[in-house]
């Protein structure tokens, strides 16, 4: 088991959206995807710059690695410091990871200044972040419980008062359910089940890992 700061919990995007603003009649519509590689992030930003051809910017930012190991970001033409970094920005103090947004420009005629364009493609990243479906990644542990039909009520009733689901289960001639316990609850849920089934439950604990918390 590792520190305690390695198990800090970080957000992903489950799926990624759309979000637009306009401003001084210039467009920003900012596009976001999950990514696990730079060749996925490089591969999105491409898409997108060849669907809008003739956008005048498609600037863009990324972040890899829960403790955020790779970052990367363009401001793609704009002035330095205007785009791809507020883009960044918006990520990482979000708290999500291994994701990609892409803003892409249409220029409206009228010069926003600098000041102006941070705070368009600041606005446009937050638009397209709200427009995903971001979930958390918690620290817990996967826990395997087997017991006989008598204690299966009374590990379900634990469960559903601590608000944890039951991800699988299986009804052979011992019941065999699994789960992911919260970091922080382990130790109670395990001593819970053990006292409600008399000691008689099976009950295996995985290593910390991460998961996703709906």
């Amino acid at each position: 088991m590792g520190q305690d700061g390695e198990f800090e919990p970080y957000k992903i995007i489950e799926s990624g959206g759309s979000g637009e603003i306009e401003e001084k009649k210039s467009r920003f519509i900012a596009h976001t995807a999950a990514v696990s590689t730079e060749g996925e992030a490089i591969a999105f930003i491409e898409e997108k710059r060849k669907r809008f051809w003739d956008a005048r910017h498609n600037c863009y930012a990324y972040v890899l690695g829960k403790d955020m190991q790779t970052m990367r970001f363009s401001d793609d033409g704009e002035p330095s410091g205007t785009a791809g970094r507020p883009i960044l920005n918006v990520l990482t103090a979000s708290g999500i990871r291994d994701a990609v947004v892409v803003v892409t420009r249409y220029f409206g005629g009228t010069l926003l200044g600098t000041g102006g364009l941070v705070r368009a493609y600041t606005q446009a990243a937050q638009a397209g972040i709200a427009a995903s479906v971001v979930r958390t990644m918690c620290r817990g542990y996967e826990v395997c419980v087997v017991t006989d039909y008598g204690g299966v009520g009374k590990v379900q009733y634990l469960l559903g008062s601590r608000g944890i689901p039951v991800g699988e289960a299986d009804y052979a001639e011992q019941a065999t359910l699994r789960f992911m316990a919260p970091y922080e609850e382990k130790d109670g849920v395990v001593g819970e089940i053990t006292e409600a089934t008399a000691g008689r439950a099976q009950i295996t604990v995985s290593e910390p890992l991460y998961y996703k918390r709906e």
